[in-house]
């Protein structure tokens, strides 16, 4: 049996302008490990940093919080408080598609590089969806209840990050990389959302190398209120990869972001 402490919060929500319908969703910015995620963890301490490295949306936090603060008119901000290490709050918790096969499912078992991360283990498993995924989800699909009853609509943008070079977790690592990937839903994601993206950021493509974007499963596929654009960035246009700092260009990725948002919440 599973007892470990349980987090206050396993989200950190910045409010944002009551007239905004936008969400910026950070789900992967964050390194923080808690005492039970790392509990059975197979890889010591310089493994487990690399691996940190490799799949954390790094700055990406940053990204949205200057981005948000630049808009003219300020969207909500609600990111994880943990590594996706811990639990991917954007996976499907029953999922047993590609990425369970590939070890990474809701609680990742395997490396970015296949390798083993943990051992199977399902009362750990119940146990972070329990305290971390599910309250996570629940913050999230709250959050956009009380955009749609302020607003009646909500725009969620999804903001991540990704390697130059692929890994090999990726499945469909064979197309193109472009500077900004474009994640689409064809039930979340408007035309016109789609237009305002390709019209601020740059040099970008859809749904290529990642696809679809993040929206709560209270609304997905259900409430068509709910408009959704992942926005992906490629590292190299903004820090040194694979985990160091930023350089000159996230000031454009901010300043460009910053554009999307009043686009969209105009």
């Amino acid at each position: 049996m599973i007892s470990g402490d349980v987090p206050a919060t396993v989200f950190d929500l910045v409010e944002g302008a009551p007239g905004s319908p936008v969400v910026l969703h950070v789900p992967h910015g964050s390194r923080a490990l808690t005492a039970e995620a790392r509990r059975g963890l197979r890889l010591d301490e310089a493994q487990l940093t690399r691996e940190l490295d490799l799949l954390t949306d790094a700055h990406t936090r940053e990204i949205a919080e200057r981005a948000a603060a630049r808009a003219a008119t300020t969207p909500w901000t609600f990111a994880n408080a943990f590594s996706r290490l811990v639990v991917d709050p954007e996976r499907f918790p029953d999922d047993t598609e590609e990425m369970a096969r590939a070890g990474m499912a809701a609680v990742y078992t395997r490396t970015a590089h296949g390798e083993v991360l943990r051992d199977d283990d399902p009362a750990r498993d119940a146990w972070l969806l329990d305290t971390h995924y599910r309250p996570y989800a629940e913050g999230m699909a709250a959050l956009v209840d009380r955009r749609l009853a302020a607003l009646g609509r909500v725009v969620i943008l999804d903001v991540h990050s990704y390697q130059t070079e692929p890994l090999p977790y990726e499945l469909h690592a064979d197309g193109p990389r472009p500077e900004i990937c474009l994640g689409v839903d064809d039930f979340h994601t408007p035309p016109w959302l789609l237009a305002a993206a390709r019209e601020t950021l740059p040099n970008t493509q859809v749904n290529t190398p990642f696809a679809g974007t993040y929206v709560p499963l209270r609304h997905y596929r259900k409430e068509p209120a709910v408009s959704a654009l992942m926005v992906e960035i490629r590292r190299d246009t903004y820090m040194t990869e694979p985990g160091g700092p930023p350089h000159d260009g996230l000031h454009e990725i901010v300043t460009r972001l910053a554009a999307l948002v009043d686009a969209v919440a105009a």
